[in-house]
């Protein structure tokens, strides 16, 4: 009987602390910020965009001067980066002609505020277009949303509110958190009601049948974080809704975090038609 116990309050404990700390397990904010956009010779302007109980620091990365009408990315990272890990990929983008609007979600890097979750998240990036649109005049007719794995899910939410935006690219990223569960930690769902459990959900599939702008899906071959399959599915899932400006572009041997060098020349080749094909 006292056997039976423990292994009953042992279970409720891992319930609970799944239930009290997920956003832990999938947000993992790092604070330090080394890198800026001058280390690499690129002007900007360095902003505090306020949200609720917290300001999202951002870097305004203007296109070079002889660029008319260039476009706009929204740029939204990944769970474990911040600001400064992704210089090289502003300087990429401002090199092809596109200014910047990158940020850190609340918690990460100079972003102050409460611990990330889902809905702050939408928060930030959407504080973001608010500034570009409202603030800077910017059309949103030039605007292209970006994101890198979760920040692919908080792009595409961004891109689902606001149809209007150019087009919305989508590297490495996934179809929802509860398909990631079944990925990560295929025993799981086996012994803890997760569909009950799940407060994180990020379920860009089913999103993906609502998105009206065009759209490009980047996933390596070689994924062992976030499975090009899901990528597949989000493609499927885009058609299946209509959407029929939409591209999938596969690079093979490439893995979570290396498309940039993998890819090469197609990559940004992909990259460039997208957005050029989108704003001009």
């Amino acid at each position: 009987m006292l056997v039976l116990l423990a292994i009953l309050c042992a279970y409720l404990l891992a319930y609970l602390g799944l239930w009290r700390f997920q956003t832990k397990l999938i947000f993992l904010p790092r604070k330090s910020v080394g890198s800026t956009p001058s280390d690499v010779g690129l002007p900007y302007e360095d902003l505090r965009l306020s949200v609720k109980n917290g300001e999202v620091h951002s870097w305004w990365i203007p296109a070079p001067t002889a660029v008319a009408n260039s476009p706009v990315v929204i740029f939204a990272h990944g769970n474990a980066s911040n600001l400064s890990d992704l210089v090289f990929r502003f300087q990429q983008f401002h090199d092809w002609g596109c200014s910047v609007m990158a940020f850190d979600y609340r918690g990460y890097g100079e972003s102050s505020g409460p611990f990330p979750n889902e809905q702050r998240v939408y928060e930030d990036i959407e504080a973001a277009w608010q500034y570009l649109t409202m603030q800077r005049q910017i059309e949103a007719s030039k605007i292209v949303a970006y994101g890198q794995s979760i920040g692919g899910a908080i792009a595409l939410n961004l891109a689902v509110d606001h149809p209007e935006a150019a087009g919305l690219i989508m590297e490495s990223s996934f179809t929802s958190m509860r398909d990631m569960v079944d990925y990560r930690f295929p025993l799981l769902p086996k012994v803890i009601p997760i569909d009950w459990l799940l407060t994180q959900r990020f379920d860009s599939v089913q999103k993906m049948r609502s998105l009206q702008v065009p759209l490009l899906l980047i996933h390596g071959t070689d994924d062992d974080i976030v499975p090009v399959s899901m990528s597949q599915r989000l493609h499927e899932a885009a058609i299946s809704g209509g959407n029929t400006a939409t591209r999938l572009f596969l690079i093979d041997g490439g893995d979570h975090n290396s498309l940039p060098t993998a890819g090469g020349d197609a990559y940004a080749k992909s990259i460039q038609a997208f957005i050029g094909l989108q704003s001009n």
